[in-house]
């Protein structure tokens, strides 16, 4: 079995361009690609890492890769990771874990693709870090899979990266779920085109849309329940101290916001989401306000919700407190870019693990234990 995903690494790996001068190369694409793959699942967080991984575990990776020519330096393999090109190396990763994982969902219900985008502080060459890159990037939350990433030179630019991001997905039996700043008319014609459906959080940016969601909920939550066709769900956690309240509220667009139908692709709903938290005695709230192009189903629109919360939230932790990705200076070239995915991918990795352990702690095992770390790299 170890052998046959071998053959498929390299196989999906082989869509990968060298851009080095092949014949003065001492080490094989494949081989740098597989190390760098092992050593960050094992704790590396950059190519000095993955040096020394490499010289503590080389007889383990001799059974998998040529290093008659001895380890690559962290300058091959940083000089490697800046010149690969992007697109390339995400189509090679998610092919290959495409054949290891499926996104397919048995029982028939929706993938929820929450796309959301997160500044790399660590990645500026300006003095001013005006020049931060931004990944957006595309998850499948409930069967963790990554799914692509685009990079742009600042948050602001987001909008246009998010349609280039969406040409990448298959959205068929997909809801694909995007804060207020993807709220676009473009982008929701782009989703429905592909066979989606979307999720799209409303604010500022679309201010009479925002207003005529507003005053319909209002208007429902004066009249009796009965005369309405608003759909309901609260739902109550409690975590490291904090007592959370979510109140999910849905319903078809009404007749008041037609004009709006036949301006946005697909609109069939509309959803408000009430959130009141409590910690040490304090409380807050806050609401907000959705278009959607499924039917008004509240349990698939909360689960919508809750999924992008999670990405918003809990990836962008991953990233930095697992990867250590705000602290990385990696910046030359393409080396940022993949560096971010590789990150990401890894993450894919480690969640098809079913264990109990943290995602930190899976790394340190694959670390100790060449048998768990071949567990992750094979199944």
């Amino acid at each position: 079995m170890v052998a046959d995903a071998l053959l498929s690494f390299e196989e999906y790996f082989q869509t990968v361009d060298d851009p080095r001068i092949v014949p003065r190369c001492t080490h094989s694409l494949h081989t740098i690609l597989f190390l760098i793959v092992a050593a960050t699942i094992a704790g590396a967080d950059g190519p000095e890492d993955m040096e020394k991984f490499a010289k503590r575990k080389s007889g383990w990776l001799k059974q998998f890769v040529d290093l008659t020519g001895g380890v690559p330096s962290h300058d091959t393999i940083g000089r490697v990771l800046g010149l690969i090109k992007p697109r390339q190396f995400q189509d090679a990763f998610l092919g290959w874990i495409s054949s290891l994982s499926s996104l397919q969902d048995q029982d028939g219900n929706p993938i929820f693709i929450p796309i959301d985008g997160k500044t790399m502080r660590g990645s500026y060459k300006n003095a001013d870090k005006s020049d931060m890159l931004h990944i957006v990037s595309a998850w499948a939350s409930k069967q963790g899979i990554t799914l692509g990433q685009v990079a742009v030179d600042s948050k602001s630019n987001e909008i246009t990266a998010i349609p280039k991001l969406l040409k990448m997905l298959e959205l068929h039996g997909a809801i694909v779920s995007i804060d207020a700043m993807g709220c676009q008319r473009e982008i929701a014609s782009k989703i429905i085109a592909g066979g989606g459906d979307y999720v799209l959080m409303v604010k500022g940016n679309q201010p009479a849309l925002e207003k005529a969601i507003e005053t319909s909920f209002t208007d429902i939550d004066e009249a009796k329940a009965t005369k309405t066709k608003a759909r309901r769900l609260t739902t109550n956690e409690k975590s490291r101290g904090r007592q959370e309240t979510r109140h999910y509220t849905i319903m078809p667009v009404p007749e008041t916001m037609s004009k709006f139908q036949k301006k946005w692709s697909g609109l069939r709903s509309i959803g408000r989401v009430v959130r009141e938290v409590e910690r040490n005695g304090k409380k807050t709230r806050e609401t907000s306000y959705y278009i959607g192009s499924m039917e008004p189903k509240v349990g698939v629109f909360s689960e919508s919700v809750r999924s992008h919360w999670g990405i918003e939230n809990g990836l962008h932790w991953v990233m930095d407190v697992v990867f250590g990705e705000d602290r990385s200076r990696i910046r030359v070239g393409h080396a940022a870019e993949n560096m971010s995915f590789l990150r990401r991918f890894v993450t894919t990795l480690l969640k098809q693990d079913t264990s109990k352990s943290s995602l930190k702690q899976k790394r340190k095992e694959a670390a100790w234990d060449t048998k768990f770390l071949e567990k992750l790299l094979f199944r």
